[in-house]
């Protein structure tokens, strides 16, 4: 797939800036797409389905100097770190001062970038001076690059508990535990895994061809008995929904091998999983999901579940009745081939 072949164009007023409940809901079958209700949604979700969502926690460490932008992505010593911001115009030594004193000095350049700390910063330092690493198309909409106090917990999941991400599994953003009380209540069975999100969402695809692009690497858990729950359903016939791109990343890596572990273990490690048209999903059978960014590896996951004519042609029916996008936007939800 060429990377070109994931361009749509949008009006910048349908970026949402915040979240709208309850979410409007496109729901696509036999490549048509529908508006549906959430409550009517959940309706569709029967019971003995399993409904899959990411446990990940979005990490605060988007540290300012004046108006530069430091992403702390890794920690490598007590004083080094992997980070992420604008060093073109940063000769090596050069320093920037952070909040509370503490001096980063450029040590090598690249993506990520290495730089060194002329004190240890822990966890309570980022709780005190960090920001969550809001998308920059929502600080772009909203003409401001801080995050505002409601982002603390509009852009987290409300089951939100393993600490690891750079970004929301913002498909999950669009249910309250309320919602997933009453699919339990109704037989459906929730199930966790996590995926810590990483520095692949920021980076653009550079790469012409999709099959040349290099995905970095994620974080991916999966327990023994949120594996066999969803092998159970699908044994009995059952449904596999999996809420969001990270879900169904995470089930897909452990379908086809690329995690440690088995199915009496669980399993975890890294996947640079890239899912796109071609593609033979093994698990999943139901993707509910959000808009997604043109030329985006995630767009290319949805065109692989679907197709990229019923993505384009879906994307510009909503686009037309004026759906709110990407991560604080609607709902999509695909049906299997």
């Amino acid at each position: 797939m060429k990377i070109t072949d994931l361009i749509f164009s949008y009006p910048e007023e349908l970026v949402a800036t915040s979240p709208q409940r309850p979410s409007r809901v496109m729901w696509v079958e036999n490549n048509q797409p529908t508006e549906i209700s959430i409550e009517t949604l959940k309706s569709k979700i029967q019971s003995g389905d399993v409904l899959v969502v990411n446990n990940t926690q979005v990490l605060k460490r988007r540290v300012f100097s004046g108006d530069i932008e430091i992403l702390f992505l890794k920690q490598d010593t007590e004083f080094d770190w992997e980070v992420l911001f604008p060093s073109k115009k940063f000769k090596i030594g050069q320093t920037l001062e952070l909040p509370l004193g503490v001096v980063m000095t450029l040590k090598e350049k690249g993506r990520p970038q290495k730089v060194t700390l002329s004190q240890a910063v822990t966890e309570d330092y980022f709780q005190k001076v960090a920001e969550l690493p809001l998308p920059p198309y929502i600080q772009r909409a909203r003409n401001e690059r801080h995050t505002v106090e409601a982002d603390e917990s509009w852009y987290q999941t409300a089951w939100a508990k393993q600490p690891g991400s750079f970004a929301a599994p913002t498909a999950s953003l669009h249910f309250s535990k309320s919602d997933m009380d009453q699919l339990r209540a109704h037989g459906v069975q929730i199930v966790e895994v996590t995926l810590h999100v990483g520095l692949g969402t920021f980076l653009p695809v550079t790469a012409e061809d999709l099959n040349d692009h290099d995905m970095h690497e994620e974080y991916v858990e999966i327990s023994a008995e949120s594996w066999n729950a969803v092998q159970t359903a699908r044994a009995s016939g059952k449904l596999v929904w999996s809420l969001g791109t990270t879900t169904t990343r995470s089930l897909e890596s452990a379908a086809g091998g690329l995690l440690k572990g088995s199915a009496s273990e669980g399993f975890s490690g890294f996947t640079k999983l890239l899912i796109q048209p071609g593609y033979e999903f093994k698990v999943v059978q139901r993707l509910l999901t959000n808009f997604h960014q043109p030329e985006s590896t995630l767009l290319a996951l949805v065109s692989g579940f679907s197709s990229l004519e019923t993505v384009k042609t879906c994307y510009l029916w909503a686009i037309e009745r004026k759906f709110r996008l990407f991560s604080y936007g609607d709902l999509t939800v695909w049906i299997g081939k």
